[in-house]
């Protein structure tokens, strides 16, 4: 502003106003979900420039640079230019601004090199080659997985041991190796005068604490700290935030404990629950006024964070007021969750919303498989975020050139994909068989021909062994596809390092094909559209109006006017790896807080009653135990409502263009008895394929046929 006045009684609530305001000396904002941080944050520097504090010793920390940047240009627009002189960055560009400076207090060159994550992959590979790791050990992990390995070693503060126990269990045998690799790297960085991109902590945080001298001056240089999303902080991160304040404890950090949610980067929410107790006489101002949901959701998001076994007690209060209560479902299975999803999608669009408005949360990348079907099917378009679409991941897309090579054997391009995974096969020898079994009629028989000049432990013969298998009479789709992944199996172990939960997802691929009696029909359904995630915000693709499918860790920070959150089961959310440990569980109920918070004015969530399992088949699904702990009439319950049309249809009121016993004919799901109508518009139907479905007339059209057809 001109005058260089801002009225921050009247621009900020009272919450805002006292953590902005506040005086010297350690400052704690716990900031509810859609309860503007940002805008604290923003008017914290410019309350601090404007009464007289030296721009350049006001220190702001992101996640981001561009984070810190927005937030400064926003403070220069409110107050003036000077707010571009604070500091502002994440804590790795703060670690290499200082250690250039102070580099030969580590005995470091002050030109001293910064390894990107890809050349700290090649120099791992390197040295691994050297040791002879790859000659010895076949399934010694690829050089990526090492460097993830190692970063979370340092992120965590963890033991390699640890860590291995933890996540990468298959690797445990290798553990010996891996602490001579880690000795290894450390000696060629240090010989080589570079650091990677987590030395960059490592190290900062070794000189704040082996250096009194120099703590205390850069401590004096940024008399005020300002951290962001403190909650995502890691352990070395909070030692960097103890040590900056040490001179003079003026630090200011914010974010949310029920937010936590990437303790599998390393994130230790801890840091934000024992801030009090490494600054004594913290100041705690809690945002609780939402400007982003309404009351009814809010009330959701209160009652599943309030049975957290550790939080600041905090409830939510909306500054928009009333709206619609949530919506939870139980739909009869995966398919009814996926028709209910696109119903409700349709019915949102006819009020005004945009498919763009609305998003689909979930658990993990797989378990929208269903539903990515049944919205291509429908004809709605969807962008995924959090990875690939389930049938474009490399594993899945495997598996599935072997089934369509079998049911097509002019498939050229699934011959030469499969082909190339065959031992002994490159890319020369597979045009040669492509082109020998193309020739004549009977492919696979050709391909048995082609194999017999090979010798008998060439990698076809097993090629060949798993063809006949899925030729024999009377195989079901899912047992064809059991016998493909047995004879993957090995393939993607070798393939890739992370195969335990490539092989779930496989598990999962077999479990969804029990429905389907012909594969035909189950490839024609999987036959979806290219890849459309990490496509550039201007791309063609994303200009089109579509529907959101997202993990709930990407989601986070995002927020649309109406989310689904699907699979609110146990095994689900919370994830079956949360059973049995209290830890993971408590970040399960803090994920799905953050997920039911990024809606606006309308929230759904769905629970199915049965999910299928290999050993008992469709089983019953409890609803999910953080579903259980919320107070009772936070939802609005769909089977109430279903309940309610069927009496009103039985009762002869309300009825549309069909009657209860009319035999009817759906264009995708066949024939089906109408066992009740409701508002004129919607009949439930009972279809010969066992599933009851309720179909909106208005756009989904029956045809009434004859009970003898």
């Amino acid at each position: 502003m001109p005058d260089g006045t801002i009225d921050y009684a009247r621009q900020l609530n009272a919450a805002q106003y006292e953590a902005v305001t506040s005086a010297e000396g350690p400052v704690l904002v716990v900031a509810g979900a859609g309860s503007g941080k940002t805008r604290t944050l923003v008017y914290r520097v410019a309350w601090l420039v404007e009464h007289g504090v030296e721009p350049e010793t006001v220190l702001l920390l992101t996640f981001t640079r561009r984070a810190a940047n927005e937030m400064l240009a926003r403070a220069s627009a409110m107050v003036d230019c000077r707010c571009q002189q604070v500091a502002g960055g994440t804590f790795h560009w703060l670690a290499n601004r200082l250690l250039h400076r102070y580099s030969a207090k580590l005995s470091f060159a002050p030109n001293f090199t910064i390894l990107d994550r890809g050349d700290g992959e090649d120099v791992l590979n390197f040295l691994a080659g050297n040791l002879g790791l790859r000659e010895q050990h076949r399934h010694f992990p690829k050089k990526q997985t090492i460097a993830e390995i190692f970063s979370k070693v340092v992120n965590r503060a963890e033991t390699l041991e640890e860590v291995l126990v933890r996540e990468y269990d298959h690797f445990l045998q290798y553990q010996g190796e891996l602490a001579e690799l880690w000795e290894r790297y450390g000696f060629y960085k240090r010989q080589n005068q570079i650091m990677d991109f987590d030395d960059l902590l490592l190290y900062f945080v070794k000189l704040l604490r082996e250096c009194e001298e120099v703590r205390q001056e850069i401590s004096a240089r940024y008399r005020y700290l300002l951290v962001d999303e403190y909650q995502d902080t890691n352990r070395l991160q909070a030692d960097i935030v103890r040590a900056l304040a040490a001179a003079h404890r003026n630090v200011m950090v914010v974010g949310d404990d029920s937010q936590a949610i990437y303790a599998f980067r390393g994130a230790h929410y801890r840091n934000i629950l024992d801030f009090p107790k490494l600054f004594s006489g913290t100041k705690i101002y809690k945002l609780e006024e939402n400007y982003r949901s309404t009351q009814p959701i809010l009330d959701v998001a209160n009652g599943i964070i309030q049975s957290a076994r550790e939080k600041y007690t905090k409830c939510l209060r909306s500054r928009r007021g009333t709206g619609t209560r949530p919506l939870l479902s139980r739909p009869a299975d995966e398919g009814a969750q996926s028709e209910h999803i696109c119903e409700k999608v349709r019915e949102l669009q006819r009020q005004g919303l945009n498919l763009s408005d609305m998003a689909v949360l979930f658990r993990a990348s797989y378990h929208s498989f269903d539903l990515e079907v049944a919205l291509a099917r429908a004809g709605m378009p969807f962008v995924k975020y959090g990875g690939f679409r389930f049938v474009e991941s490399a594993h899945i897309k495997d598996v599935l050139a072997h089934l369509r090579a079998w049911r097509n054997p002019q498939d050229r391009i699934s011959w030469h994909r499969l082909l190339l995974l065959v031992d002994q096969v490159g890319a020369k020898r597979s045009q040669e068989i492509i082109s020998h079994i193309l020739a004549g009629e009977l492919a696979l028989e050709r391909l048995a021909a082609f194999a017999q000049r090979l010798t008998g432990r060439h990698g076809l013969h097993r090629l060949v062994h798993l063809f006949e298998e899925l030729s024999q009479p009377e195989i079901t789709v899912s047992q064809q596809v059991r016998a493909v992944r047995a004879y993957y199996e090995p393939i993607l172990i070798a393939k890739h390092d992370d195969y335990p939960k490539r092989l779930r997802e496989l598990d999962y691929l077999q479990d969804w094909t029990v429905k389907y009696h012909k594969l035909e029909d189950f490839l024609a359904d999987v036959a979806l559209e290219p890849p459309t995630t990490s496509l550039p915000e201007d791309h063609p693709q994303l200009v089109e109006d579509h529907l959101v499918l997202s993990t709930i860790h990407s989601a986070k920070g995002l927020e649309w006017r109406a989310v689904f959150v699907i699979s609110a089961v146990d095994g689900r959310l919370p994830s079956s790896h949360a059973s049995g440990d209290e830890e993971m569980l408590e970040e399960e109920r803090r994920l799905f807080y953050v997920a039911v918070t990024r809606a606006k004015d309308f929230l759904f969530v769905c629970a199915p009653e049965k999910t299928y399992d290999r050993a008992s088949g469709l089983r019953p699904a409890q609803l999910s135990l953080l579903l259980r702990q919320v107070p009772v009439g936070v939802f609005s319950e769909l089977h109430e409502e279903s309940r309610a049309a069927e009496d009103e249809g039985a009762s002869g009121r309300g009825q549309g263009r069909f009657m209860p016993g009319d035999m009817v004919r759906h264009s995708i799901f066949g024939r089906g008895r109408v066992l009740a109508t409701a508002d004129g518009v919607k009949v439930r139907v009972q279809f010969e394929d066992g599933h009851t479905r309720l179909i909106h007339l208005d756009y989904v059209p029956l045809a009434r046929v004859s009970p003898y057809s």
